[in-house]
């Protein structure tokens, strides 16, 4: 493989992710397929995503985290149509099984596909480790505001 075609690593080299720290996650579908509903206008001309099926199985396992792994504490999230954005904070104890973040998105994509029935996700997800109270508001502010930009997004699709 040529230096131009190497894919970028997508994880921080040697960084534990079962470590206690706040992780922002997106997680898409494959080929940025809209299966989780669309964004519209409400009423008073809010923005919101209006869930599919898809999308509120998604939602439903997103809420069922933190029952399935008590370490894992659910911060914040958003349903987008074609992506999910989890703030997800991990408690690990020495007193019950520590949980890594990859465990969580591999079990969350696996039960959503048994869910759905066929395969629906991008391979790989893309995370970011939140350094201070500065970036996890940010990170938060993020997600809040995901529908009101939906038209912008880098992962619009008009589909």
């Amino acid at each position: 493989m040529t230096q131009a075609h190497r894919r970028k690593p997508n994880r921080i080299p040697d960084f534990d992710y079962s470590q206690n720290y706040a992780y922002f996650l997106t997680i898409c579908t494959s080929d940025k397929r809209c299966l989780f509903g669309c964004v519209v206008n409400s009423d008073d001309q809010v923005p919101q995503v209006q869930l599919s099926e898809a999308g509120r199985i998604a939602d439903q396992a997103i809420r069922a985290i933190p029952t399935h792994y008590p370490t894992v504490h659910l911060e914040n999230y958003v349903v987008m149509p074609n992506h999910i954005h989890l703030l997800l904070r991990l408690d690990n104890r020495d007193d019950q099984k520590s949980v890594s973040v990859s465990t969580v998105v591999q079990q969350f994509k696996g039960y959503i596909t048994k869910q759905i029935g066929k395969q629906i996700w991008q391979k790989l997800y893309h995370d970011h480790v939140i350094r201070d109270a500065n970036d996890f508001a940010v990170r938060w502010r993020y997600i809040e505001n995901n529908p009101y930009r939906w038209l912008e997004d880098k992962y619009y699709s008009a589909e």
